[in-house]
């Protein structure tokens, strides 16, 4: 009986079986390369040239981000020991810049943000004052409201449209309420550190942010 030699190529996504080659499809079968039409192994292998790019430089981005706070935390760690004091603003954001004023590094610390139960004891006030005024009155608070209670593509309660609903000033003891409600929901359960690069020519030119973010590259 002949053995049967399997030989594994998964920079290729090939798998060779006693001399010929197969690949997985989107099942999990193995298809003989040679019945793979020609565009969907061009396909295939543009995807994976592309992700192994993309692999390298999600890489490359961590060990540099990595490499930046450390020596962030070493100079903050230095002027604590010269001076026993650290650089620092509001809620522990950092600005850092240049001899020259040209380059400037910032640490910016962002609260991440929760609602408890009485999230819930606020949509009902509100949905009781929308009831009881005109459908026609306030259109543009319904569509806040509508919005801030809808939920975003991860799930969650949408916060900058919750945030706008506090600014509205109305003359309602079960508005009021419930924007007391929705104060007393908000729980910050962690903290999150950003941390943004710019330049500029001259002292007199306004900062140009250096981009990381792919979308926005």
């Amino acid at each position: 009986m002949e053995a049967v030699i399997i030989e594994e190529k998964p920079e290729a996504g090939v798998v060779v079986v006693t001399g010929r080659e197969y690949m997985h499809d989107a099942k999990g079968h193995l298809v003989p390369v040679v019945n793979i039409k020609a565009e969907d192994k061009l396909e295939d292998e543009m995807v994976r040239k592309i992700i192994g790019f993309a692999r390298a430089l999600n890489a490359q981005i961590t060990r540099f981000r990595d490499h930046t706070m450390a020596d962030i935390t070493a100079f903050d760690q230095l002027l604590a020991q010269e001076y026993g004091a650290t650089v620092g603003g509001k809620k522990g954001n950092k600005t850092y810049s240049s001899f020259d004023g040209l380059m400037r590094v910032q640490v910016q610390v962002a609260d991440q943000i929760a609602f408890g139960p009485q999230l819930q004891i606020a949509k009902g006030l509100i949905d009781e004052c929308l009831n009881e005024w005109s459908a026609d009155s306030r259109p543009e608070i319904q569509s806040i409201v509508t919005r801030a209670f809808n939920t975003d593509k991860e799930g969650q309660i949408n916060k900058s449209e919750l945030f706008m609903l506090l600014r509205l000033e109305i003359d309602d003891d079960r508005w009021n309420r419930a924007m007391d409600a929705i104060r007393s929901s908000i729980r910050v359960t962690g903290s999150k550190e950003y941390v943004r690069f710019y330049t500029r020519e001259t002292i007199e030119e306004g900062w140009t942010a250096i981009t990381i973010d792919l979308a926005k590259a």
